[in-house]
């Protein structure tokens, strides 16, 4: 059995991640920290969680009791708590944050299995991608394997409240959220520079610009993103590249009708869809965003790294009705 900690596990992901561990064959969860809910029961804060589990939020991070620990912290915190605290060289890491997405100066693998399957098996620290970044990369490594990606790529993605965590926000509340859309951090949001690290890998550079326009979508859970490309290619030979790129993925898959997001809600689970409109690609993508846009993404690597298929306690049911 993989034993498990968890760090940040009150948060939504946190929550997310102990309910796949719970039925997880493999795997086993030694703590769940959380200082402020310290000796209360998980299924107090994780409420679907009743009934499952008798486990409760700790104080304690006993790392030498576990193989693998999950940073389920908000972006900016891991690196911090690594400074602070020593972590056993034997354990390994997967980092949800954004704070080693980017290569740098740390041994931290891009724990996107589509295009890094190799070196997450092998990897001790991995940095999981962040929700939109996993949306939009799938929607676009195809047509950059393809050398497509010349001029400025459009893209507009919708994602869920659940997107921005737990702690209540303004933009957050259901008297605001409900029926209402808007726009936040449009260019300048922090997955576009993952995003283009992953297509320069695939594509072997990358001049255009990736124009980026985020949505809070009305809902809970999801992304759904569209992506315009402009290109001669013909859509056969497009269509064609799609389906080969992923062939072997264990969760991306190409889809021959248009896409609804209802198709991935509660699974690890991504769609991809192509359509051409003259010289524009029109491409659509969709995931749920707490578990192939987080967690589900982040058991799918650790499978990887501990030699399990991929799949592994991650064959989910999308809550389609």
């Amino acid at each position: 059995m993989i034993r498990v900690g968890i760090l940040g596990a009150a948060g939504y992901t946190g929550g997310e991640l102990i309910r796949l561990l719970l039925n997880h064959p493999e795997a086993k969860i030694v703590f769940a920290n959380s200082e402020s809910n310290a000796g209360n029961p998980v299924s107090d804060v994780h409420e679907g969680l009743l009934g499952d589990t008798d486990l409760r939020f700790t104080s304690e991070m006993p790392f030498n009791d576990v193989d693998v620990v999950f940073f389920c912290f908000g972006h900016g915190k891991s690196a911090a708590f690594l400074q602070e605290h020593a972590i056993p060289e034997e354990v390994k890491i997967i980092d949800l944050a954004q704070d080693f997405r980017i290569a740098g100066d740390h041994d931290y693998v891009y724990g996107l299995p589509e295009i890094n399957h190799d070196a997450i098996v092998t990897s001790q620290h991995l940095a999981n991608p962040g929700c939109f970044a996993t949306a939009i990369q799938l929607a676009l490594l195809p047509a950059a394997h393809l050398n497509l990606l010349k001029e400025d790529v459009s893209v507009n993605a919708i994602t869920g409240s659940t997107g921005a965590g737990q702690k209540p926000g303004a933009t957050t509340h259901f008297s605001w959220r409900a029926d209402n859309l808007s726009i936040y951090k449009p260019f300048q949001h922090q997955h576009i520079a993952e995003i283009r690290q992953s297509l320069r890998q695939v594509q072997g550079y990358l001049d255009a610009d990736i124009d980026f326009i985020p949505y809070r979508g009305p809902f809970a859970r999801g992304i759904f993103c569209t992506a315009v490309v402009k290109t001669p290619a013909p859509i056969e030979d497009i269509v064609e590249t799609y389906k080969d790129f992923y062939r072997d993925a264990a969760f991306t898959h190409y889809s021959e009708k248009p896409l609804d997001l209802k198709q991935v809600v509660n699974t690890n689970k991504a769609l991809v869809h192509c359509e051409k409109y003259g010289n524009k690609l029109l491409i659509t993508s969709c995931i749920d965003n707490l578990l192939k846009g987080a967690v589900g993404q982040a058991v799918q690597n650790m499978n990887l790294m501990f030699g399990l298929d991929e799949t592994t306690g991650l064959q989910l049911k999308a809550s389609a009705f």
